[in-house]
């Protein structure tokens, strides 16, 4: 829990405008757990475009598998602090759940590779390597690219990635899919600046409103999406009950949620359009205005094909 602690308080926030320092105290961080472990081989390894990856190893005893441990150090901008009921760089205990910033994703992943790794006193049965990344969450690709120029690197029989979770505590779980995503900015112009909407409303396209009308005809009114090609899954397993849902996701009394299917199909085998951010005047700084430019930011959440690829063979 100390270490977990030391860990959260660090803000390794590895996006443009944000500082380097707290990102690289992170991996270093990283590096000193690693190597608390045994391990007999732990150090730093440059990304270029990127922050260091921390790197470790133990080879595999004769005849043993060898197992590539995943995670990552950096934690996404803790946003608005104003919304936050505690401080996101100050982990705080309450009643048995640590909370900040990365408390989960993904501090607690290095931690819990940490804490196994640990109880082998540096013998673990299997051979490990281990690459905890450093800007996950902002521009994951950049490990794809040394992955590809490093295959030996990590070649390896099998990968634990902590990076997700379990439906509830007490419930072990392996994630062996997640949905891939894509994104996308939407930017509407219209005119060329603001013009007096007492003076020019009405005819004078509102670059705002076309942009809201794009957003609105992605979903039908049920909530399911209305794009061509882009079909609802069915999940082959099972999944939450509405009530765990709602508990989990903090969905208001008298809110329904949304699309149809299972709870299931709609979390892990459909595709899922979110509007992530709007480039729009904010309500306080609102004047009256047709406004000439509007942007968004959208994801889309990719599912896994429906026919499952063949099983993999070492």
């Amino acid at each position: 829990m100390e270490d977990l602690r030391r860990l959260v308080a660090i803000p390794s926030v590895a996006f443009p405008g944000h500082p380097d320092e707290p990102v690289l105290a992170a991996a270093a961080l990283t590096e000193e757990l690693l190597r608390s472990t045994g391990l007999p081989h732990v150090r730093q390894i440059p990304v270029p475009g990127s922050f260091p990856a921390v790197y470790a190893e133990a080879p595999a005893p004769p005849g043993a598998p060898t197992v590539l441990l995943y995670a990552h150090y950096d934690v996404q901008p803790p946003g608005d602090l104003s919304l936050w009921r505690t401080h996101p760089f100050e982990p705080t205990l309450i009643d048995g759940h640590l909370f900040g910033r990365g408390a989960a994703d993904d501090k607690s992943g290095v931690i819990s590779h940490v804490t196994a790794l640990r109880a082998f006193r540096g013998r673990p049965p299997v051979g490990v390597k281990v690459i905890i990344e450093g800007q996950e969450e902002y521009a994951g690709e950049r490990l794809e690219e040394f992955v590809e120029r490093n295959p030996e690197l990590l070649r390896a029989d099998a990968i634990v990635v902590a990076d997700t979770g379990n439906p509830r505590v007490g419930d072990p779980s392996v994630t062996t899919s997640l949905r891939g995503m894509g994104g996308f900015t939407i930017e509407v112009r219209t005119l060329k600046e603001a013009v007096h909407s007492g003076q020019f409303g009405g005819p004078a396209p509102d670059a705002l409103a076309a942009l809201i009308r794009m957003l609105a005809a992605l979903h039908d009114d049920n909530g399911d999406l209305r794009v061509p090609g882009l079909p609802r899954g069915a999940f082959l397993g099972t999944g939450p009950t509405e009530d765990e849902f709602r508990a989990s996701a903090g969905v208001l009394d008298g809110v329904s949620l949304t699309g149809s299917g299972s709870i299931a199909d709609r979390l892990w085998a459909s595709y899922a359009i979110t509007v992530t951010g709007l480039d729009v005047p904010t309500v306080s700084g609102a004047v009256n205005a047709v406004q000439p430019v509007a942007r968004a930011r959208v994801t889309v959440r990719v599912p896994p094909p429906a026919t499952p690829s063949p099983p993999w063979t070492p």
